[in-house]
């Protein structure tokens, strides 16, 4: 996959999507693959904004229950068992722990886990690796000897359900891109849409500029679908030069990366809210906080008042933690672009998508994704493409993208393609992890490796060949999408200088880069890891 900047500049195409995040990567495979030429651009890099910065979970989302949200609800979990079958090296099953202290509280959580069974009615897939069970109580005793950190004040026990987690939601996206690639759309990261082209009244593209070369061009589609996730009315706005009759409300939430706590995730209720206790890849990930944010989407960070509050909350509600501050190793936030239903608290907001055509303000052939989720950003690229389709009048094609597995996931069950790889290389001590990063394209990106390019380069098990695939064939072009997207190598706090010395020369060799080029792109990276002002 390469960046297709010739293609985008001189042909004629039916969409061209803005925005590279989840909703944006599976619409642009939902339309390659019925037929439509599609072109994609995102302003950053793929996923690196909201679809990167959240808990990593596909779930149903229990608490909308309370919000009678059934069809939500459903949806949800009918699409967390999608993703399970078309990415299932990126997906797993994972067992929650829901802390009771009190009898009523215990009643009202047994009847909406057993609604919340029912719900995931059809959750149940070939590979046993992907075995969803059923929900279940477990007592004070046997909750506290699995999960010592429960240990509170009127704890009575725990309930048992099960959601999944996403190893990297950055590569679901990205996968979904290449597949877009291979079926023959043009796409580019680091490609901004700077204003709309009009003609005759009707959007017929946009404008972009090329963060990379300063070079600015015209993208001609016939159809434009924004999908820039909390920037879309933003962007609408700039582009149109019109105010957007549709809001976003963004929604901050922050997320710490901390040593192991619990080998069951752990959701707790807290107040009025909730905060949710993550085991992620031998690290614990807590998350997270629901606030309003007015600012620049761009500007949303971490501050140190973020996480002593945060910190605050979970010592708190789980004193067993006991977390200090030394304890975070990693931190950060996202912005959830929630549909305005004019409420100025956000966590009541539901979490529903909307798809916009603005032909009724004056924009025919320009449309809007609102709203959503990770986990229902599959179904909602698929009505997108429906509406998509019908607005160019081309005959309805039904939608693969639900049972059609995504590159990396075209294989039986996970534990014998783990096997197999093994035996191939026996040698490379992280197969497991790179199974789960590339599942049945991990051939493709070993291939022709040297033996000292598939030694791990640090704890998260990346090596050096990941680099080379990455800028090759994955469209990396700064040292920050190599390791914090395309490889977790900067996912667990700042790497050491070594490993980043090591990643940045393989980089920096592929790409051409001067020595000063290199170091600055090194220091580039000292914003992920510093709290804001």
């Amino acid at each position: 996959m390469q960046r297709a900047l010739t293609r985008l500049s001189s042909e004629q195409f039916d969409i061209l999507i803005v925005g590279g995040g989840a909703t944006g990567a599976f619409t642009a495979r939902d339309c390659a693959m019925r037929g439509l030429k599609v072109a994609l651009v995102e302003a950053r890099d793929f996923a690196g904004a909201t679809s990167a910065h959240n808990s990593k979970l596909a779930h149903g989302g229990l608490r909308y229950l309370r919000n009678l949200e059934f069809s939500l609800v459903r949806e949800s979990l009918r699409e967390r068992r999608t993703l399970q079958r078309i990415a299932p090296h990126l997906l797993r099953p994972l067992p929650f722990l829901l802390p009771v202290t009190s009898y009523g509280e215990q009643m009202e959580l047994a009847a909406g886990l057993t609604l919340y069974d029912l719900l995931s009615f059809d959750r149940r897939l070939d590979d046993p690796a992907q075995a969803m069970p059923r929900h279940h109580w477990i007592g004070r005793e046997a909750a506290l000897e699995r999960e010592p950190v429960l240990d509170a004040p009127g704890f009575r026990g725990a309930f048992e359900y099960h959601d999944a987690q996403m190893y990297m939601p950055e590569r679901i996206a990205l996968e979904c891109l290449i597949d877009a690639d291979a079926q023959g759309a043009a796409i580019a990261n680091y490609v901004a849409a700077t204003r709309l082209l009009m003609q005759g009244g009707t959007v017929a593209g946009c404008a972009v500029e090329d963060a990379m070369t300063g070079a600015h061009f015209d993208i001609r589609a016939q159809l434009v679908l924004l999908a820039a996730g909390p920037w879309a009315d933003l962007l609408l706005e700039q582009a149109s030069g019109k105010t957007a009759a549709h809001k976003l409300i963004r929604s901050k939430g922050i997320h710490l990366l901390v040593p192991e706590m619990s080998k069951a995730a752990l959701t707790v209720e807290a107040g009025s809210g909730h905060f949710f206790v993550l085991p992620w890849r031998g690290h614990t990930l807590l998350g997270t906080t629901d606030t309003a944010f007015d600012g620049d989407p761009a500007s949303v960070a971490v501050t140190e008042g973020d996480i002593e509050e945060f910190l605050a909350t979970i010592n708190r509600y789980l004193p067993a933690a006991q977390l200090a501050r030394d304890a975070v190793r990693f931190f950060y936030a996202g912005l959830r672009p929630l549909v305005s239903d004019g409420s100025k608290e956000t966590y009541g907001v539901s979490r529903r998508a909307e798809l916009v055509d603005h032909g009724d303000e004056g924009l025919p052939g320009l449309f809007s994704a609102l709203g959503g989720k990770w986990t229902t950003s599959r179904h909602l690229a698929e009505k997108i493409t429906d509406a998509l389709m019908a607005r160019l009048g081309r005959k309805a094609v039904r939608c693969a993208t639900a049972t059609t597995p995504l590159p990396g996931g075209r294989f039986d069950h996970f534990e014998p393609m783990v096997a197999g790889f093994r035996k191939t290389w026996p040698g490379i001590a992280s197969v497991r992890h790179l199974s789960h990063m590339f599942g049945a394209r991990l051939p493709l990106v070993l291939k022709g490796a040297k033996v000292a390019d598939l030694m791990a380069l640090g704890e998260s098990g990346d090596t050096a060949a990941q680099i080379t695939h990455a800028v090759r064939e994955e469209m990396a072009l700064t040292l920050e999408d190599v390791v914090m997207r395309r490889t977790s190598l900067g996912q667990f706090g700042r790497p050491d200088a070594a490993m980043l010395d090591s990643a940045a020369s393989i980089t920096g060799d592929l790409l051409g880069w001067s020595a000063e080029e290199t170091q600055r792109q090194i220091d580039g990276l000292d914003r992920l890891y510093r709290v804001a002002a």
